[in-house]
């Protein structure tokens, strides 16, 4: 079944049982489209970036079923939600509950994990609440409190008719009473005999005997001297005598606040029982979920209140070159005449504790580098020197001291695991939960598939155990089982966020729902593309409609129906250019961009040379994280493309080593200090820069948009302030701004929108009812060039403003490179909030191509600017990197799109795996020869893309 976008469309006959129907989709530049979508198949949507894929999605699909869904609320609830917009329909038919997984960069929150957004770690807190025993770090003894059957049972151990006697201790609750009162109030109370040095007497006899004792404060009175007697009785069997003694069991644990004390008439010495939680002196928490939760302040660590990180003397500072031993002064703190002397007491006393000094710092052992910072009974650490620091800081030279060598680092109380340390006192075979967090997932996973639990606790944990691995499972099969639970997830890329959503909803088990995915397959290694596909399709078959936008070649080959939206971006886009099964691409009617390149009809060249290059940097030793002391050349005037399966070491290499090892030797500042490396060696007299072009957003708030940026609306301000009505009117250029008061719109600041805080449920943007979206006031609206007032040149698109200001060149030389990079689609004051991380990287891109570098090197470096773009905008991509080349630059990309690995210059392939499987180099050169390396993934799909 082919479709075509048509004003006029009959439709089949509505089926809604295995078809979502909608007629005449308008939204954004959606051209009226009429579409059918099969409902329980794997749908793929594609086409070139700003086609209309998320607005038939997102805007439409997912829009409309969020909208039934709150309509299906209650009043009250409703009430907050009266003015969601509908979406630019005629109707939908069939449609399911919608959810929708979106590419979005993880919140920015601190105490939010992996192990939070799988809900992994609630089902962990509750296993360990239920099934953790409770050590002391004293003895290693299991810590249990005695219940009045345990002391029952051992009562019963005995002959019938054995005489057994009940104590407590002599009350130490009031310590300033004296034991004379003590022992009149116990005798009102109805108890009359009590045990003194072993012999057995009244009560009153004791008061009458006038002892010199009854007058001692009881803090006084030496403890195991008095016992109180509870009762005494005979063993038996009985059940009233069963009754009885379990009673007097449960008074002896209340009046003693937790002790009894059984006297076995016959036997040298009583035996006691404590249902305290308590061992070797010491109290423990009993566990509770509670406990083990980093976000409320009963379980979170006292130091860093859960959030790890704490404000304190930053290991790097103190150690920033960690291949010196300490004899050769790692130690950077510890050097002068009068310093220096708390590196002498070390080096005189090292060998009586085996503490290795001549062996280089990153070698040494997590033991010998808590003593070297803790000290030991011979020498003081390095935490003990700066608590002296601290107590004499009325001294400016400490204070200035004590400031260099501060930063953000691991709380030194919980160890970076968030909990109170009674939390970390708790294990399951032999494993606490602080520890569990920080293995891989595809390490964690054979724990839970093999634990070792009894029978009571294997019925117990039959649930638990099989929601954690089913998950754990999830993610091993997504290409995430390099991550750990702790990590936090403003770390993770949008992919990664992405899939660790999917993970979550596969564990939720729904059926006949509607999924929409934001190409999921976004930082994915095509080795792990097949595990993405297995995925979709079991979410398939427990009866879900999977719709999926994506680009991956892979993803759209393994599509029961593929829907392409096209036949451009922006206003030559929004139309149906094909739908149909996967299979009929390859018949004559499929003629859209991306049947083209799916049937080998289209296709990106292999580049008719390879630039060579006689000045390479070198990172020597690199073995930060997972890598494994690797020597990597990075040739310069060149592109080189970093590759390897998601979890190799591609960002350590690149973002935490190169990247700000690179700044360092360029005297700039960088925000944290280079991984692990022995040395960084080349021409850098040769670079005048180092830029990172990441996929952050392009400006702090959502007022900052493309034209901004690149710097285009300064001259589009000055041209409406030199029209006529502006000087009439004494405009200025402040007066076309919404980042200032003046002509913007005062109600919603110059945003065009105003946010609804949601009680329940996700904020809900507004078009804002004073300027209608408009963001300025009406005077200024009224001022006109060429017919178009200041918000109507906001929102052209980039090719329309090309064509609009033709002969403006200080305005098109800067908003080109927008276009050249495959964003001709975008709006000029598109918010940068609603722009993808792949979007945002190319504008950072366009700005750069923007700037005049007279003959300055820059080293550029990209992390996976493919995000988002189709294989025909890959093309545009690849020629906006060359153009940086040839203009003198450098460029390096981390990347996992075999289009870019062919076309680059040199390519560093990291693996073979991820995790601790990975992090060693398994080929750097011409892409050509990685092809014929057996252990490299990448080599392996390349292998496809290159001449034979």
């Amino acid at each position: 079944m082919k479709q075509q976008a048509t004003t006029e469309t009959t439709l089949p006959t509505p089926d809604a049982d295995n078809w979502i129907y909608i007629k005449g989709a308008r939204g954004n530049n959606l051209k009226n489209i009429d579409l059918n979508i099969p409902k329980n198949q794997l749908v793929v949507v594609t086409g070139v970036s700003g086609s209309g894929k998320s607005s038939i999605t997102m805007d439409t699909l997912y829009a409309e079923g969020q909208r039934r869904y709150v309509e299906s609320l209650s009043s009250y609830a409703r009430q907050f939600l009266g003015r969601m917009k509908k979406p630019e329909i005629d109707y939908i038919k069939g449609i399911c509950p919608a959810i929708a997984i979106e590419q979005k960069v993880s919140t920015s929150n601190a105490r939010s994990t992996v192990g939070t957004l799988t809900e992994l770690y609630d089902y962990l807190r509750l296993f360990y609440a239920r099934l953790g025993k409770t050590y002391s770090p004293i003895s290693g003894q299991v810590v249990k409190k005695h219940e009045v059957a345990d002391v029952n049972d051992y009562i019963h151990t005995f002959p019938e008719g054995t005489r057994v006697q009940l104590f407590i201790p002599l009350p130490y609750k009031y310590k300033d009473r004296l034991l004379e009162r003590e022992l009149s109030l116990l005798l009102q109370k109805g108890y009359t005999r009590l045990r003194n040095q072993g012999e057995l007497m009244d009560i009153q006899d004791f008061l009458d005997s006038k002892d010199a004792i009854l007058k001692l404060k009881i803090e006084e009175v030496p403890e195991d001297t008095l016992y109180i007697l509870i009762d005494r009785f005979a063993v038996s069997s009985e059940e009233d005598n069963i009754r009885r003694i379990a009673d007097s069991i449960q008074t002896s644990f209340y009046e003693s606040e937790g002790e009894c004390w059984v006297d076995v008439v016959g036997t040298e010495a009583m035996k006691g029982f404590n249902n305290r939680f308590e061992l070797d002196g010491l109290s423990f928490v009993e566990p509770t979920p509670q406990l083990f939760n980093f976000n409320n302040p009963f379980g979170a660590c006292p130091s860093c209140e859960g959030f790890s990180m704490v404000m304190g003397i930053d290991e790097n500072k103190v150690v920033p070159n960690k291949g010196l031993s300490v004899y050769e002064g790692a130690i950077a703190c510890w050097k002068g005449e009068k310093l220096g002397l708390w590196l002498e007491e070390v080096l005189e006393h090292a060998h009586k504790y085996d503490f290795p000094v001549h062996t280089p710092y990153q070698d040494l052992s997590k033991e010998q580098r808590n003593m070297l910072w803790k000290g030991t009974a011979s020498f003081g650490g390095i935490h003990a020197f700066f608590k002296e620091l601290e107590e004499k800081s009325y001294k400016v030279q400490n204070r200035v001291m004590l400031a260099r060598y501060r930063g953000r680092t691991q709380c030194p109380t919980c160890e970076g695991s968030r909990l109170r340390k009674e939390a970390r006192y708790i294990k399951i075979a032999g494993r606490g939960i602080h520890e569990l967090i920080d293995e891989p997932v595809d390490e964690l996973l054979p724990f839970f598939q093999s634990v070792d639990l009894s029978e009571f606790d294997q019925k117990v944990a039959n649930r638990l155990i099989q929601e954690i691995t089913s998950r754990l499972q999830f993610m091993c099969d997504l290409g995430l089982g390099y991550l750990n639970l702790n990590r936090v997830s403003a770390t993770l890329s949008g992919g990664e966020t992405q899939r660790i959503n999917l993970t979550r909803l596969l564990g939720s088990n729904l059926t006949s729902s509607m999924y929409i995915l934001d190409e999921p397959s976004v930082g994915l290694h095509p080795r792990d593309t097949d595990r993405l596909v297995k995925v979709l399709k079991s979410l398939r078959d427990l009866g879900n409609t999977v719709i999926v936008v994506e680009h991956e070649e892979d993803l759209i080959k393994n599509a029961d129906y593929l829907i392409d939206i096209g036949p451009a971006a922006g206003i030559h886009g929004g139309e149906v250019v094909f739908a149909g099964p996967y299979a009929d691409i390859y018949t004559d009617a499929a003629t859209s961009l991306t049947t083209l390149y799916m049937n080998g009809t289209m296709q990106i060249p292999v580049p008719a040379f390879r630039r060579k290059s006689s000045d390479f940097i070198w990172v020597k030793g690199a073995r930060e994280n997972n890598l494994r002391n690797i020597d990597v050349a990075f040739p310069l005037h060149a592109m080189t493309a970093v590759s390897g399966v998601s979890g190799s070491g591609k960002t350590t290499l690149v973002k935490q080593i190169l990247f700000p090892a690179l700044k360092k030797e360029l005297g700039e500042a960088t925000p944290k200090a280079p991984g692990l490396h022995s040395a960084i060696e080349g021409p850098f007299q040769k670079i005048k820069a180092v830029e990172m072009v990441n996929q952050s957003p392009i400006g702090k708030s959502s007022r900052s948009n493309p034209v901004t940026y690149v710097k285009a609306y300064d001259a589009i301000r000055d041209l409406f302030t030199n029209q006529q009505l502006s000087k009439i009117r004494g405009f200025k250029p402040k007066h076309f701004s919404f980042n200032v008061d003046g002509g913007r719109c005062d109600a919603c600041k110059g945003e065009g929108e105003q946010i609804i805080e949601m009680q329940f449920l996700a904020d809900v943007r507004l078009e804002c009812d004073v300027c209608n979206g408009k963001r300025f006031k009406p005077e200024v609206l009224e001022v006109e060039y060429k017919g178009k007032n200041i918000h109507q040149i906001l929102e052209m698109s980039i090719d329309e403003a090309m064509e609009f200001f033709a002969g403006h060149k200080d305005i098109i030389t800067k908003i080109k490179p927008l276009q050249d990079v495959g964003l001709g689609y975008v709006h000029l004051g598109q918010s940068s909030s609603t722009l993808s991380g792949g979007e945002a990287q190319r504008v950072k891109l366009a700005s750069f191509l923007t700037q005049e570098h007279s003959n300055q090197h820059v080293l550029f470096i990209f992390d996976e600017p493919t995000t988002g773009l189709h294989f025909h905008d890959i093309r545009k991509l690849l020629d906006a990197l060359n153009a940086l080349v040839e203009k003198g630059h450098t460029v390096i990309v981390v990347e996992h799109n075999l289009e870019v690995i062919k076309s680059a210059d040199w390519v560093i392939d990291l693996g073979p795996d991820g995790g601790k499987g990975g992090g060693s180099l398994v080929y750097q050169g011409v892409p050509e020869g990685l092809t014929q390396i057996e252990a490299s993934y990448t080599g392996q799909y390349l292998h496809e893309k290159l001449p034979h």
